[in-house]
């Protein structure tokens, strides 16, 4: 049993920018959520659709990655869902007059982007996992848990 804390541990803290605060901001700031993901797109019923999407795409996914059911393929959507939010709502390199030093620079943004970036990064090696032939197991079987609490020695 002991053994197993550590990797409930690791995934609680992967998935926990997303279950339960993102998640539940989206319910409690719907308005401002839409109004957010406006920015990327004018149509306002989108927008909304996009956020309600995002919400269950960080429940759904959360969920199977902490149950361990489809976890590769639930890691891979929300790796696919960082990067994706990081180029959409996170363009630093858009912001006129940007720079890394100053108090005006808009530094948290480009950390913003690099946290989302590498939060991606983290989700894409759980579900491919550590291994060089991971990718193309995972595009072969991508429904296939990794079995994270199982006690048996690869």
């Amino acid at each position: 049993m002991l053994s197993v804390l550590p990797v409930l541990l690791a995934r609680c803290l992967l998935v926990g920018l997303f279950l339960p605060f993102s998640a539940l901001d989206k319910i409690l700031n719907f308005g401002a959520a839409t109004d957010q993901a406006r920015q990327a797109v004018s149509s306002g019923f989108v927008a909304r659709l996009l956020v309600v999407g995002g919400f269950c795409i960080e429940i759904i996914c959360s969920t199977g990655i902490l149950a361990g059911v489809a976890d590769r393929l639930a890691a891979f959507i929300l790796g696919l869902y960082c990067l994706i939010t990081a180029l959409l709502w996170k363009q630093f390199w858009t912001i006129r007059g940007f720079r890394l030093r100053g108090r005006r620079g808009h530094r948290e943004l480009f950390w913003d982007f690099l946290k989302n970036v590498a939060l991606g990064g983290g989700f894409f090696l759980l579900a491919f996992g550590g291994q060089a032939g991971g990718a193309g197991r995972f595009f072969s079987h991508p429904l296939t848990s990794s079995h994270p609490y199982s006690q048996r020695t690869p």
